[in-house]
């Protein structure tokens, strides 16, 4: 099956369903890639601070399709900011995935405490950019206040914004400022992973699959919550990276192209918000806090 792609600010088109690897171990994440490709995944998401790159890349160069063919997305680490080490961290990437060319490579956080490096680190994309190494850039975790501080002083406006959506946090907000300005939304955790993930939160939080009003709607369709929630996204133009290491659920997560929900079933999805992130606030993403070094290829 043809997944249907969206077309970035810059021409380049991408799936709208791709396959993330957050928190998949490197022992997991090659077998559950090839397992993504063998179902019609051809995006695949990865970060140099998941540290499983190499595992990422080795999937790929097995299973044999032409490069074209499978669009890689990665992230630039905050310990690596700046214009010179953003320029190494490309090479440390592409060395680990095995790629001469990024297809989308952003960066992981707006890192605020630091914005100069913030800064020097989107021109260090805008250079590859525009030296052919990668195809599109763009930022993660950025909220209006960091992009209004960002975007006049960056020639390339990113073409996308990865962020935490879901049906209980959906930043309604954000989601507007990005789409103003030609900005991609990109949901990370678009099932609400976040909520059930272990050691993220407390044990007080709700799970999203096991919400009454998803559970009810995807009963009514015919389909699972998780389905139901990633056509949520796809119906609004989000483009969704769900993850999972369990060949049935990987499966589960790419049958979503056979049903339309209607736009009360949308509604009610969206009056599930509750404005309370699952993940860390971004501005707690510090050098101080999270300056790990990432190894070289």
């Amino acid at each position: 099956m043809a997944i249907p792609t969206l077309t970035l600010n810059n021409g380049v088109t991408m799936p709208a369903l791709g396959f993330g690897v957050f928190q998949s171990a490197p022992e997991e994440t090659a077998a559950a890639v090839t397992t993504a490709l063998e179902t019609g995944y051809r995006h695949i998401d990865t970060a140099a601070a998941y540290g499983n790159e190499r595992e990422v890349g080795e999937a790929i160069r097995a299973f044999g399709l032409p490069r074209d063919e499978v669009f890689v997305e990665t992230k630039v680490w905050i310990s690596d900011y700046g214009f010179d080490q953003t320029l190494h961290a490309f090479e440390k990437s592409a060395g680990k995935l095995g790629l001469d060319q990024i297809d989308l490579l952003i960066l992981h956080q707006p890192l605020p405490s630091d914005f100069e490096k913030t800064v020097a680190a989107y021109r260090a994309l805008e250079r590859l950019l525009a030296d052919g190494k990668v195809r599109a850039i763009g930022v993660s975790n950025f909220m209006p206040e960091h992009l209004e501080r960002f975007l006049p002083q960056v020639e390339v406006t990113p073409a996308v914004n990865q962020i935490e959506i879901h049906p209980y946090f959906q930043q309604g907000e954000l989601l507007e400022y990005n789409t103003q300005r030609g900005i991609l939304n990109q949901a990370w955790s678009p099932i609400g992973g976040i909520t059930f993930y272990p050691g993220w939160g407390d044990d007080s939080r709700r799970s999203t699959l096991q919400d009454p009003v998803i559970n009810e709607i995807a009963k009514a369709v015919g389909k699972t919550p998780a389905q139901v929630m990633l056509r949520w996204h796809l119906q609004q133009d989000r483009q969704v990276i769900p993850k999972s290491v369990t060949p049935q659920r990987i499966r589960e997560n790419f049958d979503v192209f056979d049903v339309e929900l209607t736009d009360h079933q949308l509604e009610r999805i969206d009056a599930l918000d509750t404005g309370v992130r699952g993940g860390p606030e971004p501005a707690s993403i510090t050098l101080e806090t999270a300056n790990f070094p990432i190894p070289e290829a």
